[in-house]
C-alpha cells in the first residue's frame, strides 16, 4: 500500500443560526499569513448573509434573554471548556493569523479562555452592580434591574483576532444579548473556528452569528438595520466608525466607540465591567408601601 495520501484541507464556513452555511453569494477570498503564505479560503459574506444573521439573532433573543443569569453563566463556562479542549488548534491558528511564536500564541489562547471564564462568572452578579433599590421620598419603593438591549452587531478587532474577539463577544452575550459578529477581515479563521466551538457547546443557535468578509461592505447595512439595537465598533477605523455612528442614529442604537483613553484597544488589560453594562437597559419598577392617602389606610 502506498504511503501517499491526499491532503484534506479544511473548508471554513459562516456560522449563522446554529448552522454552517456558505455565503449565499458563493464568493470566497484568500486568507494568508503575514508572510503571504496561503492558509485557507474564507467565505466572503454578502449583505444578504448579514440580514439572515440578524433574523437568526432576533429569533434567539427571547430564549437567551429569558434564561436565568446562572444558566447563561453555565453555558459560557461550557464554551470555555470546549475552547480548552481545542487549545492546540487555536494556538496554531492564532500564531498564523498574528505572526506570533507558538509560545506567545499559547499565552493569547490561554488568556482568551480565562476571559470566557471571567465573563461566565459575571452573568449572575452584574444585576447587583447595575441595579438595586433606590431611595424614594414617599410611600413607595422602586427597584432598578438591568435588561439586555437586544441584537448587537459587533465589528471585531482586526489585529487581535482571538483575544480581542472574545473580549468583545463574551460580554455582549453574558449580558443576555445576541450578536452578529463581523470577524477580522485579514485574520478570520480563529473567529470561524470559534463558531464550531459554539455549535458544539450548549449555546443556543443564533445567539452568536459569525460572518467573514469586508467590514466596509457588511457593517453599514447592519448599522442601518432597524432590528439591530446596538453596535460595537471595536474593529472599525475612524472613517468607517463615523459612517456607522451616523447610520445607527436612525433607530437610536447604542453605539460603543473605542476610546484610546479608556484602553479599549488593549485587550490584554483587565476588562472591567464597561462592556458588560454598555449593552444593558435599566428597568425600574415602582411599588406602593406604607400609608396611602389622607385616610391613613396602609398595606
Amino acid at each position: 500500500m502506498s504511503d501517499a495520501r491526499l491532503s484534506v484541507l479544511k473548508t471554513y464556513k459562516l456560522y449563522v443560526g446554529g448552522k454552517f452555511p456558505r455565503s449565499e453569494s458563493g464568493r470566497v477570498y484568500e486568507v494568508t499569513d503575514l508572510k503571504g503564505k496561503w492558509l485557507a479560503n474564507a467565505p466572503l459574506s454578502s449583505r444578504k448573509d448579514a440580514r439572515d444573521a440578524v433574523v437568526a439573532a432576533r429569533k434567539a433573543f427571547g430564549g437567551w434573554a429569558g434564561a436565568t443569569a446562572y444558566n447563561r453563566g453555565q453555558v459560557l463556562y461550557r464554551v470555555a471548556e470546549m475552547l480548552e479542549g481545542r487549545r492546540e488548534q487555536f494556538v496554531r491558528e492564532v500564531a498564523d493569523a498574528e505572526g506570533l511564536s507558538k509560545s506567545k500564541a499559547a499565552a493569547v489562547v490561554d488568556a482568551a479562555v480565562d476571559r470566557w471564564v471571567w465573563y461566565a462568572g459575571w452573568t449572575d452578579k452584574i444585576a447587583q452592580v447595575a441595579g438595586g433599590a433606590n431611595p424614594v421620598a414617599g410611600p413607595f419603593l422602586n427597584l432598578s434591574t438591568p435588561e439586555p438591549t437586544g441584537v448587537v452587531a459587533v465589528v471585531a478587532p482586526r489585529e487581535s483576532s482571538f483575544l480581542g474577539l472574545v473580549s468583545v463577544v463574551a460580554p455582549v452575550i453574558a449580558a443576555g444579548n445576541t450578536a452578529v459578529v463581523i470577524a477580522s477581515e485579514e485574520a478570520p479563521l480563529p473567529a470561524l473556528s470559534l463558531g464550531e466551538v459554539l455549535a458544539t457547546s450548549d449555546l443556543p443557535g443564533g445567539v452568536v452569528n459569525v460572518l467573514s468578509g469586508r467590514a466596509a461592505e457588511l457593517a453599514p447595512p447592519l448599522a442601518a438595520h432597524q432590528d439591530v439595537n446596538g453596535l460595537d465598533l471595536a474593529g472599525a477605523d475612524a472613517g468607517l466608525a463615523k459612517e456607522l455612528h451616523i447610520a445607527a442614529a436612525d433607530n437610536l442604537k447604542r453605539v460603543l466607540r473605542p476610546q484610546a483613553v479608556d484602553g479599549d484597544a488593549d485587550f490584554t488589560a483587565a476588562p472591567g465591567t464597561r462592556r458588560l453594562t454598555f449593552f444593558l437597559e435599566t428597568k425600574t419598577v415602582w411599588h406602593p408601601t406604607g400609608s396611602l392617602g389622607a385616610s391613613g389606610s396602609a398595606y
